[in-house]
């Protein structure tokens, strides 16, 4: 009996069982057939469904998304601390300003100042020098040893003592000095003056003096000192100094003896 191939479900025969006449149940014109699919193509449909590894697409996109956002805040922390770990290294390597490296910025052999440096308000602090072989009432100074410095508009005049500053304000001049007497004086002054273009004779500006003081026996060493300071005004080109009415007698300690002033 002949049958189409091509025909996706199963074929059924009615075959003669004996060799008598029996009735078929159907008719011998119609041929039954099936509705649903075979038991194979409804596992092939089942498994379609599920995906790949028996886990259906939704799923395995969700899950993959959640992977994705754990690398990225993997990365996220790794680029932090790396960038931490960078503002670290250049911290370690800023230089720190201390005491001691400070003043080297300020001291100078030259008297006009430095316009790169960061902190350029005029100022100046000098000490006390040991004249030997003669010794003026005007007193010189050292600019350049110890704690002593130049800064700013202010240049030290070593032929004859003075801080000249080169812009016109408000400075804080101030001076001491330490005598050390081998008898009682009957005198003593010490006194800080400026010149002034224009004037001919110096200006006083700060002056104290002792008379007939001496805290110990005649023939006895003693010793004093005196402080003067204050807020003055200084026109550009002015030169200040310091006058002591007995400077044999100073005091040689290193910083017993100094003189400054600054800009307000």
């Amino acid at each position: 009996m002949s049958h189409d191939q091509s025909y996706p479900f199963p074929q059924v025969f009615l075959v003669d069982g004996g060799g008598g006449t029996q009735h078929s149940v159907h008719p011998p014109n119609l041929v039954p057939c099936w509705s649903f699919p075979p038991a194979q193509e409804r596992a092939r449909s089942r498994e379609k469904s599920r995906g790949c590894m028996g886990v259906s697409p939704g799923l395995a996109l969700v899950v993959l998304f959640l992977f994705l956002l754990v690398f990225a805040a993997l990365g996220f922390e790794a680029y932090q601390i790396n960038h931490m770990q960078q503002e670290l290294k250049e911290l370690r390597t800023v230089q720190p300003v201390t005491e001691f490296n400070t003043p080297q910025k300020q001291i100078g052999h030259k008297p006009e100042f430095n316009g790169k440096d960061k902190d350029n308000r005029p100022a100046a602090h000098v000490i006390g020098r040991i004249e030997i072989e003669h010794f003026p009432k005007t007193l010189r100074w050292e600019s350049k040893t110890g704690r002593a410095f130049i800064s700013g508009a202010v240049a030290y005049r070593s032929e004859d003592g003075a801080l000249q500053v080169n812009e016109t304000g408000l400075y804080h001049i101030y001076s001491r000095v330490e005598l050390i007497f081998k008898d009682c004086s009957s005198l003593f002054v010490h006194s800080v003056f400026v010149r002034r273009a224009g004037r001919p004779s110096p200006l006083t500006l700060m002056e104290a003096h002792r008379e007939g003081f001496c805290s110990q026996q005649q023939g006895h060493p003693w010793t004093t000192d005196s402080y003067l300071g204050s807020a003055l005004q200084l026109q550009k080109s002015d030169r200040v100094f310091v006058n002591v009415s007995h400077p044999t007698y100073l005091s040689h300690a290193y910083y017993a003896n100094f003189f400054g002033l600054y800009k307000i």
